[in-house]
Formats: structure tokens, sequence, C-alpha cells
């Protein structure tokens, strides 16, 4: 082998390690978006003998920039030795339900489609994220989950929508999501 062809093979090696750095990085950076999502339950759906069931499990989290909306998912979770250790990547079917909980108020400006949400589904590529929208006409906050990959995306997804209701006697100040829109 010649010093060039080597010279090649080392590049791109070198570019490779550099590119799966990147990744692990971007990976890494946290979303501005919700905290970790609290988990309500897990129920298990496919039984392995010597290793961990696949399960479906149940989180709930607020929106961190809207007081008053809360999303609960559905996601499905691996098992198997390549669960436990965390390797299985995970399938794209996520269900989500958002509803208002208390009187909605918006603590910044927002853009649409901005991430509410975001997790990593496996260990370098796959990522489910939630983000918020605004249909200012109705006066409603729409929220859509789906799951991406880095070389190719997922069709599946789900959505949920929250109407601007007052809440209560006392909550007579409907804001609309509109006016917090950049």
């Amino acid at each position: 082998m010649t010093s060039q062809a080597i010279g090649k093979r080392d590049k791109r090696w070198r570019n490779l390690a550099l590119a799966v750095l990147a990744l692990t990085f971007w990976q890494a950076c946290p979303a501005a978006a919700a905290d970790e999502p609290d988990l309500i339950f897990r129920r298990s759906t496919v039984f392995k003998w010597m290793s961990p069931n696949d399960k479906l499990a149940t989180y709930g989290v607020d929106d961190p920039q809207v007081e008053g909306v809360a999303c609960h998912f559905t996601v499905p979770e691996k098992g198997g030795f390549k669960g436990w250790i965390g390797l299985a990547e995970e399938v794209s079917d996520i269900s989500l339900a958002c509803r208002q909980i208390g009187p909605i108020r918006f603590k910044d400006k927002l853009e649409q489609g901005d991430d509410m949400f975001r997790k990593r589904r496996s260990l370098f590529f796959k990522k489910m994220q939630i983000v918020r929208g605004c249909d200012a006409k109705r006066n409603v906050l729409v929220y859509m989950v789906y799951s991406d990959k880095l070389i190719e995306g997922s069709p599946k997804n789900s959505t949920s929508s929250v109407p601007i209701m007052p809440w209560g006697t006392a909550d007579s100040a409907v804001q609309k999501c509109g006016e917090f829109i950049q």
C-alpha cells in the first residue's frame, strides 16, 4: 500500500471520527424545552424469558413556556438485552394528549413549531420531539409529537390541541396565543 493510499484511509477515519463526535455532542446538547418527563406508569406488552419485557410507558410533561398546559405521551420501550443496556433502537409509535390544567399564561414570545420537549430514542440517531404551534384564528395551542432519524425521518406522528379557555370564574382575561407568536 502506498503512503498516499494510507493517507486517504487515515483522512477518512479521522472524518468519520469527527462526524461521530459531532453527532454525540449534538445529541447531548439540551433542547430549549421541558425537563425530564414524569413517569406515570409502565405496562408490559411482550414477555421475555431472560431479559426485561417490552413495555409501553406513559409520561407527563408540563409546557415550560405556557403555564396551565400539560401533555401526556405513551412510548414503546424495547426490552431484551439490547433494550436493557440502551442499545436498542426504539420504534416511532408515540401517542400524545395535551390538556389545559389551569389558567393559561404565556411566559414569553413563541415561534411556530418550537420544541416543547425532546428526548433521545436511540444511542445516536433517533429522537422524539413534541413541538408547539398556535392556531390564532381559533385561539388553540396545537402540539405534535414525532420521532426522527438523522438519515431518514418517520411519518408516524400524533397531534393534540388545547383550546385556550377561561379557568374558573376568577379567570376572565383569556390570553390570545396569536399575540405571543413571533
